[in-house]
């Protein structure tokens, strides 16, 4: 739990000194991490192919790293607003919210519990807005303790409430696909979708490719299609999800190639510990926000 903290924050630091576009799709270093602790720590056995999609990733994260566009220097919030608010990016905002709405009042009640795209593509969408509000909010952190306060403009409050909104989204959707498909499925096409999602988003609001030139912005998209390529072949390497039933409690303890770890491959709040006594449709926010965490805390608690 403390390392997964650590790795938290270091993530969040990482979105304030460089660009989006080189960090999310870096996300994916973190399976290679777990795959070769699991394979020394928990005696689990890498296979070649595993071998082939940790070499796959490091190579494609190589690629990004050296062909990556340089962080743009940002002096106040206010500046960070006036690249939200270009007509680009609010067209891309107002979209994204459009699409997660009818995928959440049209397309979850109806399709949600057979087509795994609906709660993917929800949590994907929602989730490149979430980066975009994360990294304003770190921005203004780090102008803040530079000694200019950023507190005192409303935009690093309306920044700060929609990262929560979409945070809280973002992580109830990807509880319920986990929910309801199989891990070595949601894992890499929840990557694909969602790094596709904030590298677009990214390179509309912070223009991060303008003056790159394309055999950069190619070798970019290679080195991200190479670390895909990887994920998705690890993912494929690992045991099933087992299932685990106390108390009337349904949790699946199951990791990237770590069975003994509680379900924080893609998001470390991801833990999911449902009742089936409340039905997912009826799930209030209310009942997201205090009964789910505390059972939980509980069911953490069982194993100590």
């Amino acid at each position: 739990m403390l390392t997964m903290i650590i790795g938290e924050i270091a993530n969040f630091v990482a979105y304030i000194y460089a660009p989006a576009v080189l960090v999310t799709p870096l996300g994916a270093l973190s399976i290679i991490v777990s795959a070769v602790l699991a394979h020394f720590m928990l005696k689990e056995k890498l296979q070649k192919m595993g071998m082939l999609g940790c070499l796959l990733c490091i190579v494609g994260s190589t690629v990004i790293v050296l062909h990556a566009p340089e962080e743009r220097s940002i002096s106040s919030i206010e500046e960070i607003w006036e690249l939200a608010t270009q007509p680009a990016f609010l067209l891309y905002t107002a979209s994204a919210v459009a699409t997660a709405l009818v995928l959440i009042f049209y397309c979850a009640p109806r399709y949600g519990q057979t087509n795994i795209m609906v709660y993917i593509g929800i949590c994907s969408v929602i989730g490149s807005l979430t980066v975009m509000s994360i990294k304003a909010i770190g921005i203004a952190i780090k102008l803040t303790l530079e000694g200019t306060n950023q507190a005192k403009y409303f935009q690093t409050w309306i920044f700060a409430m929609v990262a929560i909104t979409c945070i809280i989204t973002q992580l109830n959707y990807l509880n319920m696909a986990l929910d309801t498909f199989n891990t070595t499925i949601v894992s890499p096409i929840y990557y694909a979708l969602f790094t596709s999602f904030t590298i677009l988003a990214s390179a509309i609001m912070f223009k991060d490719y303008s003056g790159q030139s394309a055999s950069n912005i190619a070798s970019e998209l290679c080195g991200f299609i190479t670390v895909l390529s990887g994920t998705t072949v690890l993912h494929s390497t690992r045991d099933p999800d087992t299932p685990l039933i106390t108390g009337g409690q349904k949790a699946f303890v199951s990791e990237n190639f770590g069975s003994l770890s509680i379900y924080f491959s893609i998001s470390p709040l991801r833990l999911i510990s449902c009742n089936p006594k409340f039905g997912r449709s009826k799930l209030s926010l209310f009942k997201h926000l205090v009964i789910w965490p505390v059972m939980k805390l509980k069911f953490l608690l069982n194993l100590l």
